[in-house]
């Protein structure tokens, strides 16, 4: 046998086998190969076990995959491994990966960290002893903390504030070195996923704003550019708090257009997520940046909403501003003190969109503003300016999201409702007339026009029908 025959004979092999399967694949079952779970690799010698879709074997698969993916069992057949298109469509998409999905569908009642995959198992050891070192430097670091600490500032060249500094520095290594020990811990992830993590440990805090910037804060830095919030309420201002809102259960996303019948039901109930630890204090403000004013052809600010001295926490979640009354008492602690009650917002008719701006802004020092003085202060909401509320009251903003408000079928209904004027006003674009001359007649005719071409004029002018 030549060379060439020597080493073609295993492709031609092959190629006879796959053109015998085409042929009778259509007056048989289709069988799959499935090794069971194993901690051990295959052997060389061991035989494959083979199965139809009428299996035992086949059968537990799509029995765990209705359970899990809501399914009627008569849509499923035979999970084959390796399969990205079988796993999406028999699995529900509510337990994260498809390929975590697939293993809990496949192994029973194992637990998650428990799976006998020898490679996941190993990598979890790998994990194991990485995490074993961060937490050693954890506690040396935690210990150069407390010598520190107890170390007197004259000894230092800086004195305290130097002192001071170095302390920070190093809680803030402490914290990365936190956040390292468990970014890989397939635990730490899996509970993020499904929402189960305690925001109270940076490593989750670390998770969700790494999510929260890679979409969700270039949504609102893009409108903040596009709507021009910066320069024409703020000169400056970068959100550091992820802000979601909510109208009587409607999910508004930054710069949706809402019906007035929505907005006058009350204050927009408001989901906030800090991603730094600590307690503090926060104020909500709603107020609209395009009032017209026609006595000065030009927009003003009016205050809709403002509440103050929300405590809040990396925990807390959901703000229910539906619950504070118009006396400015709470139910709860936790949702703050009312200082303007709720105003629905409206717009006249002919009138651009207006833009409520709805900021969340933290108190420096964790101080509580004095309720009467802001109740003194903004009772006429005609003028609102947040800067000078910033600048006056020591406040940084840290959220943002905003909403839009026109004209539509029910706002005259609404300002009736709650005596707002302005509902039989119509805005009008008045016409801008040119200052250039009038063009003189141009072309043939308008040569023409001149006595000496009068015998022309019955041609033109001169026509039975027509006047001029």
């Amino acid at each position: 046998m030549s060379g060439t025959q020597h080493v073609c004979r295993p492709l031609v092999r092959s190629l006879r086998q796959a053109t015998s399967t085409t042929a009778t694949c259509q007056s048989r079952p289709i069988i799959a190969a499935i090794r069971q779970f194993s901690s051990t690799p295959s052997r060389s010698d061991e035989t494959t076990t083979t199965t139809t879709a009428a299996g035992a074997d086949a059968q537990k698969l799509a029995a765990d995959a209705v359970v899990l993916g809501k399914k009627k069992a008569s849509e499923i057949t035979v999970i084959k491994q390796g399969s990205e298109e079988e796993l999406a469509k028999l699995l529900s998409p509510e337990l994260g990966s498809r390929r975590r999905r697939a293993a809990i569908a496949t192994t029973g009642d194992i637990p998650f960290e428990q799976l006998p995959y020898q490679c996941f198992q190993e990598a979890r050891r790998v994990l194991a002893k990485d995490r074993e070192e961060k937490i050693a430097k954890i506690k040396a670091e935690l210990a150069r903390i407390k010598r520190i600490e107890a170390t007197d500032p004259s000894t230092y060249r800086g004195g305290e504030e130097f002192k001071q500094k170095r302390l920070e520095s190093l809680r803030k290594h402490v914290e990365e070195l936190k956040i390292q020990a468990d970014i890989n811990d397939p635990m730490v992830k899996r509970k993020f996923e499904d929402g189960q993590g305690d925001m109270n440990k940076p490593i989750y805090r670390y998770l969700a704003e790494r999510k929260w910037r890679s979409m969700d804060y270039k949504i609102i830095t893009q409108r903040i550019s596009q709507f021009n919030i910066v320069p024409d309420i703020l000169p400056k201002f970068d959100p550091t708090m992820d802000v979601k809102m909510t109208f009587r259960g409607y999910k508004a996303p930054p710069g949706a257009i809402l019906d007035s019948l929505i907005t006058e039901s009350g204050p927009p109930n408001l989901r906030l997520q800090v991603f730094n630890s600590g307690e503090r204090l926060l104020s909500v403000v709603v107020m609209d940046s395009d009032v017209p004013n026609p006595e000065t052809d030009s927009f003003a600010r009016r205050l809709h909403f403002l509440v103050t001295n929300i405590p809040w926490s990396p925990a807390s979640t959901s703000l229910n501003l539906h619950r504070l009354n118009s006396k400015g008492e709470s139910p709860s602690p936790e949702d703050g003190t009312l200082a303007i009650p709720w105003l629905p917002p409206t717009a006249q008719k002919g009138a651009p969109y207006h833009r409520l701006s709805v900021f969340v802004l933290e108190h420096n020092k964790n101080q509580p503003l004095d309720l009467a003085k802001l109740k003194e202060t903004y009772a006429n909401r005609d003028g609102f300016s947040l800067k000078s509320f910033r600048d006056k009251f020591d406040l940084n903003p840290v959220g943002f999201t905003l909403f839009r408000s026109v004209w539509d079928e029910h706002t005259a209904e609404v300002m009736a409702r709650h005596n707002i004027p302005g509902a039989d006003v119509e805005f009008k674009q008045e016409r801008v007339r040119s200052l250039k001359p009038p063009k003189k007649a141009r072309g043939w005719e308008a040569k023409r026009q001149k006595p000496k071409y009068k015998s022309l004029w019955k041609y033109s002018k001169r026509i039975k029908g027509l006047k001029y």
